[in-house]
């Protein structure tokens, strides 16, 4: 998600859906089992919290005169933050945790849907 291109408003709404679908995935895959939805709620938490840690960089890099160059820069680097703190996280729930793999990959690759998909549907609506 470029900062340039959506509205502090719109990357809100975005993030909010994606926590939105965190936490329903996470308590659908509870009412297996309570480690399935805590290994979801990991999951989607590994997807969504680098996410925010992005936007936050982002709209701080983002303030005052931005010098030509440096913009894509900060963009790079950020999302090589973001990358890490993904890889961290998924390697934290999965060593350390040890929650069950199949609900933490579903809700990942759900929460990562929802910053695919709500932008076109956001779009529409508007």
């Amino acid at each position: 998600m470029s900062v340039s291109l959506y509205s502090v408003k719109f990357v809100r709404a975005v993030l909010l859906l994606q926590l939105v679908t965190l936490v329903v995935i996470g308590a659908l895959f509870a009412l297996k089992d309570l480690t399935w939805g805590s290994s979801a709620f990991a999951g989607g938490l590994a997807a969504w919290l680098p996410n925010v840690l992005f936007m936050i960089f982002a709209w701080r890099h983002q303030a005052g005169d931005p010098v030509k160059g440096r913009v894509a820069w900060g963009f790079a680097l950020a999302e090589v933050l973001k990358v890490l703190a993904t890889i961290l996280l998924l390697i934290a729930a999965l060593a350390i945790f040890r929650v069950v793999f199949t609900p933490l990959g579903v809700a990942w690759l759900s929460v990562l849907m929802v910053q695919i998909v709500a932008p076109a549907v956001i779009n529409n609506k508007g």
